[in-house]
């Protein structure tokens, strides 16, 4: 009977017979090396964004002095603090040598903010990001991809900033994995935006040239499958790839994936890279509150639910939210039920004005609307125009204030409306917390957000390895667990 831990070694090869020896498998060589080399990553695991700053600057910068990639939340905030939070990473990353990306999210009811944001990172140069919640291809995206297009003197494309795009719908990939349409294209050359050469160049590169195939994941979400996507984006991808060069476009996986069998899963089914997200929040360094990152540690599968988005909030759009310890999902589900039943906040039954008065406001809803409406005085005057030709468009965007400011007191704790809470979060956050119960990593202090990956990708790893031994000895071990080990014992595994 062979001893699991003693015939598993990561690092070197293990002779099993005369004819078989099993390659090393380090964490590495589980995703797609060239993705790897493309981004100049040590490792294929990305942290998505999480909005509001929570993916913060400190997250951001452990796990990419790590080796791997993550994704500051800009998603929520003013320009002025995704620019100040840019300028301390650009900072941090030169003097120590990492990749750092930034959110790009879509933002319907607000297009001049996500103008904005392209704008601000070309102008600091930020060269990758990852795109989150788009329903197509917007101006902006095309303007981010296109800038800066060239061709070096031996006539190779150059392309300096890459999309990473988060996606759930295979009608999507086949437009990511696309070239930028044409009539955004000419819109951009008539803007003076971009010239007539790189238009041109344009047409023969995708707009993305790395998908995440998003499934039941915190936030947004479609709640997808990813045996069902992964499969199906990484075919599209195969048809599509031989048309653009260097003739490479990667899938990776996102959504449910919180612990090594699951990354073993997507890495299994040929995803390039995996994405972690819920499980990130509860990291000491992410930008949340104790109380949040409390609530998250007690989460199970069970106790996650939609409700509505405040970015999307009219359309109907939804996010995965936390229910345990909150309100926050049935409340917001009220306000939308509300917005459909009627037509205008006079038009609300007294009772009804009462209760979001009481427990959603904290003020009367006259002056919770002049809060609302001193908001938009200063950010984007032209909702209030159409608000006092629309009383329903008022209505919405009231309601989308408490949906905004819901995920603001989660971060904050702020006390007055801990019933109100907004925390995005997926089924994975239960199954991380199963999964590190009574280990070194079940302490929130002790979450550090390299070391969870780090565990993540080394139990991966071994479990792959496993499956070698199986397959080659006819032996198993249904009773091995793949427990989260200390950072050093983990380097001194690897070592061997």
């Amino acid at each position: 009977m062979l001893v699991p831990d003693r015939y598993c070694y990561l690092s070197r090869s293990v002779p099993l017979a005369d004819t078989v020896t099993l390659p090393p498998l380090p964490p590495a060589k589980l995703g797609d090396q060239h993705f790897l080399q493309d981004l100049g990553l040590a490792l294929p695991y990305l942290c998505g964004a999480m909005a509001d700053g929570i993916s913060s600057v400190d997250l951001v910068t452990a796990i990419g002095k790590a080796g791997m990639l993550g994704f500051f939340g800009a998603a929520g905030l003013e320009l002025a603090a995704i620019e100040d939070a840019i300028i301390t990473l650009k900072t941090t990353a030169a003097k120590q040598g990492f990749r750092f990306g930034c959110n790009l999210i879509h933002s319907p009811f607000a297009p001049k903010l996500e103008a904005g944001t392209v704008e601000l990172y070309l102008r600091h140069g930020i060269d990758i990001v990852e795109a989150s919640a788009f329903m197509g291809v917007t101006l902006p995206l095309v303007r981010y991809r296109t800038a800066g297009l060239h061709k070096d003197p031996a006539g190779k494309i150059v392309v300096p900033n890459r999309i990473i795009a988060k996606v759930s719908r295979a009608e999507l990939v086949q437009s990511f994995f696309s070239p930028p349409p044409s009539p955004l294209l000419k819109t951009l050359q008539a803007q003076g935006l971009i010239t007539t050469t790189q238009a041109e160049i344009a047409t023969h590169i995708p707009l993305a040239d790395c998908i995440t195939a998003e499934a039941d994941s915190g936030g947004h979400t479609d709640r997808r499958a990813l045996v069902s996507i992964l499969p199906a984006f990484i075919r599209i991808a195969a048809q599509l790839a031989p048309r653009y060069l260097p003739r490479r476009l990667y899938v990776g996986a996102a959504g449910g994936i919180a612990e090594p069998r699951a990354a073993l899963a997507a890495f299994s089914m040929g995803a390039a890279y995996i994405v972690s997200g819920s499980i990130n929040q509860c990291c000491v360094e992410a930008k949340t509150s104790t109380r949040v990152k409390e609530l998250l540690a007690q989460a199970r599968p069970a106790d996650i639910t939609m409700a509505a988005a405040a970015d999307m909030f009219e359309m109907g759009i939804q996010v995965q939210v936390l229910k345990r310890g909150t309100m926050f999902p049935m409340r917001a589900q009220r306000l939308y039920q509300l917005y459909r039943n009627y037509d205008s906040l006079a038009a609300l039954p007294a009772a009804e004005r009462k209760n979001l008065a009481a427990n959603f406001f904290g003020a009367p809803l006259d002056q919770a609307w002049q809060d609302t409406a001193n908001y938009f005085q200063r950010h984007d005057p032209q909702q209030l125009d159409r608000a006092a030709r629309d009383p329903k468009h008022q209505m919405a965007l009231l309601f989308r204030t408490y949906l905004g400011k819901s995920s603001q007191w989660a971060r904050h704790d702020d006390a007055e409306h801990r019933l109100n809470f907004q925390i995005w979060c997926g089924a994975a956050m239960g199954d991380f917390n199963a999964w590190v119960a009574d280990s070194c990593l079940a302490p929130l202090p002790q979450r550090k957000v390299a070391d969870v990956a780090t565990n993540i990708l080394f139990g991966a790893a071994l479990l792959a390895r496993l499956n070698m031994l199986r397959l080659h000895t006819h032996e198993s071990w249904p009773d091995f667990q793949v427990r989260p080990r200390p950072a050093a014992e983990i380097e001194m595994f690897l070592r061997g």
